[in-house]
């Protein structure tokens, strides 16, 4: 961590990963942010780092808190957490709504990483898979075992970091759109790309535009969706009528 650079950990708790990351602020300079939502918690951090001119305790919902508020230059902002596993759809999804921070460090159960970073034609390889890998690159940092944490949950771990891609590969427009598309095509994923294309309520293009749609991904009209890779589902948004599937809300 360097100076200008702003960490923001995510359910710090008692602050076992905190203690760290405060040693490193002291030694390199930045700033630390501290999310807690739980209020014995934030009361605690907030007492305990109290007078420390480079940490900030919010006690918030991290879901109800744009990023913009933690520090306005984004682009210098590291996020870290270990997340509640029930949450990490929404934190994550929350995280990667643009303007984006630099780098995001979660740790996440295992299966969930796994879907995420599966490789198309694979069963993992869904909705999720999408949504996170036309926006940002993603990488397993370590395998962590239940025997690592008190008290032992019944899942394995994975710690993983994600880069948004900078500059970003859609507009605002297109990412909707992208949206919009793999989730009705992972609805039907056992169907073939050229039906869902057609036949789905959200789609319903004429053949002509699913043949032009496919083509840009460069793939046929009877692939299923899972075999399309992330590069050829942000192709397909490009492709997409300006027509069709609502147009995105405010952020």
């Amino acid at each position: 961590m360097g100076p200008g650079e702003t960490v923001l950990e995510i359910g710090p708790g008692r602050g076992a990963l905190t203690e760290g990351l405060v040693r490193c602020i002291e030694a390199g300079g930045g700033r630390l942010v501290l999310v807690e939502l739980d209020d014995a918690l934030a009361a605690e951090l907030a007492q305990k780092f109290d007078g420390h001119p480079q940490v900030r305790v919010i006690h918030r919902n991290v879901l109800d808190l744009p990023l913009s508020e933690v520090t306005p230059e984004l682009r210098t902002l590291k996020v870290v957490g270990n997340i509640p596993y029930n949450l990490t759809s929404p934190i994550l999804f929350h995280l990667l709504r643009p303007p984006r921070p630099r780098e995001i460090l979660l740790l996440l159960q295992k299966e969930v990483a796994d879907r995420i970073l599966a490789e198309p034609g694979s069963g993992a390889f869904g909705a999720l898979t999408v949504g996170v890998r036309t926006v940002a690159s993603a990488e397993r940092v370590l395998r962590i075992s239940p025997e690592a944490f008190r008290p032992r949950p019944k899942v394995d771990s994975a710690l993983v970091r994600f880069t948004p891609f900078e500059p970003a590969p859609l507009d605002r427009a297109e990412e909707h759109r992208l949206r919009g598309l793999s989730r009705s095509l992972f609805q039907w994923r056992r169907k073939q790309l050229g039906k869902i294309l057609r036949d789905h309520p959200e789609l319903q293009l004429s053949r002509e535009e699913a043949e032009r749609v496919a083509a840009a991904a460069g793939v046929e009209l009877t692939a299923r969706p899972e075999t399309v890779s992330p590069e050829g589902f942000i192709a397909m948004a490009e492709a997409l009528p300006r027509q069709g599937l609502s147009p995105p809300g405010p952020d």
